[in-house]
């Protein structure tokens, strides 16, 4: 009687548990010009718990790079896929996020790799028009839209990512960024971008 006691407690826990994680099921969506769309995106880099999974066609914005940054040094684990062509030959943000040793991998198995999309602590998705680049932000008219916690929605994502990183190849810390660029990882961070070679920033 008492094992029976015991194991419908942990039952009632689990059930409240798996309510609380899953339960607040919810879709926000943002747009550019103007800061929803990125807000968006840093609130839930911010909110994130213990992994971001991300698909980059190209990746120059420095908010959501430092960003990816401070959620490394709390614990979260990230990778990153990113379109080959889209993000070698030029400065762009996936040379600096390498360097501070979180894993990149590039795709060149397409014309292009063209997905934009987020997945966080395998429950939630970002995904959308929108390009991590400070373009996105300013000049372009873009979309952002997040399922919240939906983790069936996310685990369709979760195979699609595995997929890209399971035939990318790892990115290389020096990047080739321009033959008159020396590689400075930390220009990425000085306010003057005069120095930068990449039309992105």
């Amino acid at each position: 009687m008492k094992k029976t006691k015991i194991v419908s407690v942990f039952f009632i826990l689990y059930i409240i548990l798996v309510q609380s994680t899953f339960g607040n099921e919810k879709t926000i969506v943002g747009f550019s010009p103007g800061d929803t769309a990125k807000k968006i995106i840093l609130d839930s880099i911010k909110n994130s718990k213990f992994s971001i999974n991300i698909a980059a066609y190209s990746f120059t914005s420095k908010q959501i790079t430092l960003a990816l940054i401070d959620a490394q040094k709390r614990g979260v684990k990230i990778r990153i896929v990113a379109d080959k062509k889209s993000n070698t030959g030029k400065y762009t943000a996936i040379t600096y996020l390498v360097n501070h040793q979180i894993p990149v991998k590039l795709n060149d198995k397409y014309s292009i790799m063209h997905n934009k999309f987020m997945i966080f602590d395998d429950v939630s998705v970002q995904t959308g028009s929108f390009n991590y680049t400070n373009n996105a932000v300013s000049r372009n008219a873009e979309n952002v839209i997040c399922l919240i916690n939906q983790p069936k929605i996310a685990n369709k994502y979760i195979l699609e990512f595995n997929r890209l990183w399971n035939e990318s190849k790892n990115a290389n810390p020096n990047i080739n960024i321009g033959k008159n660029f020396s590689i400075n990882i930390t220009k990425f961070l000085n306010k003057n971008y005069k120095s930068v070679t990449s039309s992105n920033f």
